[in-house]
């Protein structure tokens, strides 16, 4: 593990993209404050730019980073919830405006993968967890179920966790407002 973290850590610093394992499925993973890194993953991913995608960070604490308003209800929904969960804020602080929905929103996970928490604890900078799959294909629940064409255009595919035959899914998704009232979108 530590290996692929010293890699990920020079690909990410170099504005390279990463395949790597998440607290739910495989995602392609670049610096989340890097825009020409992320349309590196909008090129892989076959995707509009149109579209948002989800960032990760290793702490609650360092939301207040990257969000402008942070409703009560999210620390209440991060303890309810016991799988991983993403939460849609209602509004991202310029550092990642490219990264935000035309309503200025944006998706943060706290990561709690310990290769992923470790990876952006050393990097200290959100990186953006995509799934590993071409726009509108299925998502892949393993690395074996991931494409060759995903596979061959990162930068750096992760070694640690290729082997888990363990069957993921996608993150809980909610979708905060302003007043503190949500609406979970998948669970």
């Amino acid at each position: 593990m530590k290996q692929d973290i010293i890699k990920s850590l020079e690909v990410l610093k170099k504005g390279g993209t990463i395949l790597y394992p998440t607290d739910t499925l495989w995602g392609i993973g670049c610096d989340a404050t890097n825009a020409s890194a992320i349309k590196k993953v909008f090129k892989i991913k076959q995707r509009f730019d149109n579209k948002t995608m989800i960032i990760i960070i290793d702490d609650v604490k360092k939301l207040p980073l990257y969000v402008d308003e942070i409703p009560e209800t999210t620390w209440d929904l991060l303890e309810k919830f016991d799988r991983p969960t993403t939460i849609i804020y209602p509004k991202a602080k310029k550092i990642l405006k490219k990264l935000a929905a035309k309503d200025g929103s944006i998706a943060i996970r706290v990561i709690q993968n310990p290769f992923c928490k470790e990876l952006l604890a050393s990097f200290n900078k959100p990186i953006i967890s995509s799934s590993a799959n071409i726009s509108g294909e299925r998502n892949p629940l393993s690395f074996s179920e991931v494409s060759d064409e995903i596979k061959n255009n990162v930068d750096y595919v992760v070694k640690h966790r290729q082997d888990m035959l363990e069957q993921l899914k996608a993150s809980a998704l909610i979708k905060l407002e302003k007043d503190g009232e949500y609406k979970i979108i998948r669970d």
